[in-house]
């Protein structure tokens, strides 16, 4: 990898990319076929631009010139008792997973959380999603859980938390 910077406008349509194809891969067999096969790119871009324009933190890894990974998140969407904020979204291309992008994006996105003030972080992951481990091996416990729809198909998900963002920031 070659840097983690803050998304601009123009990363849109490569983060869509990204997104896109990591809900392929990642979720092939978890999710509806017919919901990943209906994924759209330039829709996604549109979305993305929005989030990044509105100031939502977006970071993205770089490696050789070329988005091959993203993060983002905010203040907490749906409380969860103790946590402040949330990591929304990281994904990262198959070819260039568990070579610590992953982390690296994670640590981004807690320094910038910290220094705007939050203590802590819960993200929300498909239950069946094998990237689950990456969590825990960062810190995060498990610390709720609730079904979602997607694809009309009603799956459960958790929710990993980080009790201190110094967690994250501190590794030990």
């Amino acid at each position: 990898m070659d840097a983690i910077r803050s998304a601009t406008g123009l990363d849109a349509g490569p983060i869509s990319h990204v997104h896109v194809e990591s809900w392929r891969t990642t979720y092939k067999g978890i999710v509806p076929d017919n919901y990943l096969a209906g994924l759209d790119e330039i829709a996604r871009t549109a979305s993305w631009r929005e989030r990044i324009e509105s100031g939502i933190p977006v970071f993205v890894a770089i490696q050789d010139g070329v988005v091959v990974g993203f993060i983002s998140g905010g203040p907490i969407r749906d409380p969860i008792d103790g946590y402040d904020a949330e990591l929304f979204t990281i994904y990262t291309l198959q070819h260039v997973q568990r070579r610590g992008i992953g982390t690296a994006l994670l640590r981004k996105l807690a320094s910038r959380l910290d220094a705007d003030g939050f203590k802590n972080m819960a993200v929300w992951v498909l239950e069946d999603n094998a990237s689950s481990s990456f969590y825990e091996r960062s810190g995060a416990l498990r610390v709720s859980s609730k079904d979602i729809e997607i694809g009309g198909a009603f799956l459960p998900v958790v929710a990993y938390g980080w009790p201190s963002l110094r967690t994250i920031l501190s590794p030990g």
